[in-house]
């Protein structure tokens, strides 16, 4: 099946995974995830993307970007990619390729699910059994949105700013959601939408966005031959 070409809407995020070959790890030491972390801070400088929320696993990476210009984010993982992978090798007298093909991607309904895919992306340690609270976790992005602690990677989204007044109560508000499950229909949506690279959103927002890419952004209807005579009048007379 071909592959469906790439989307972007300048301004508006998207929710990024890259795994390991194989699901092989890709951090192996408390420097691989540091240099990974520096690597991408430069990458989003030089090709203008934010960084909201992100989580660095033992073989693979969650990260909620926006990117401000059309190849801000292609860019951003092309050269974090290289520098990583040559980085990699090196230290692990190693060769060949580290990433598992294509990143997947999912775009993102700002309103109805941008703290979801925060809090998403900031639980994948607990869910994974590694720690019993995302506090625990020294590889996410949870030490700033939650408690504070200084991280020049991460930019804040709108949305997060409108928790509070100034940076502790956004902090303290941004805490108190984690008292509260994810829905499972929610996670189940979330990893739907970014493994298959459809919206993630309301239905107006994946229908504004199909009018954008002429390109679907959900997955279709199923059930006979939808390009025959009979399937056409059967829509026709609904």
């Amino acid at each position: 099946m071909a592959r469906l070409p790439r989307f972007v809407i300048v301004d508006q995020p998207q929710h990024i995974i890259v795994r390991g070959n194989n699901r092989e790890p890709i951090f192996y030491a408390d420097d691989d995830y540091q240099f990974y972390l520096e690597t991408l801070k430069k990458a989003c400088s030089k090709h203008q993307c934010d960084i909201h929320a992100y989580v660095l696993m033992t073989n693979h990476v969650h990260l909620l970007i926006t990117p401000h210009k059309n190849d801000g984010l292609s860019k951003v993982i092309q050269m974090l990619g290289r520098y990583y992978v040559q980085y990699f090798n090196h230290s692990y007298q190693r060769t060949g390729t580290l990433w598992e093909g294509r990143y997947k991607a999912t775009l993102i309904d700002s309103e109805h699910y941008a703290l979801a895919c925060y809090r998403y992306i900031e639980m994948n340690p607990v869910r994974a059994n590694m720690v019993n609270h995302p506090a625990e976790y020294p590889w996410s992005s949870y030490a700033y949105n939650a408690l504070g602690k200084a991280n020049e990677l991460v930019v804040e989204h709108t949305l997060y700013k409108r928790l509070g007044a100034n940076s502790q109560l956004s902090c303290e508000a941004y805490r108190a959601l984690f008292d509260v499950a994810i829905p499972q229909k929610t996670i189940e949506e979330i990893r739907e939408a970014t493994n298959k690279s459809w919206v993630l959103g309301s239905d107006f927002f994946k229908e504004t966005i199909e009018a954008k890419i002429n390109r679907p952004m959900s997955p279709r209807g199923k059930g006979g031959d939808r390009k025959s005579k009979a399937f056409k009048d059967k829509i026709n007379r609904v």
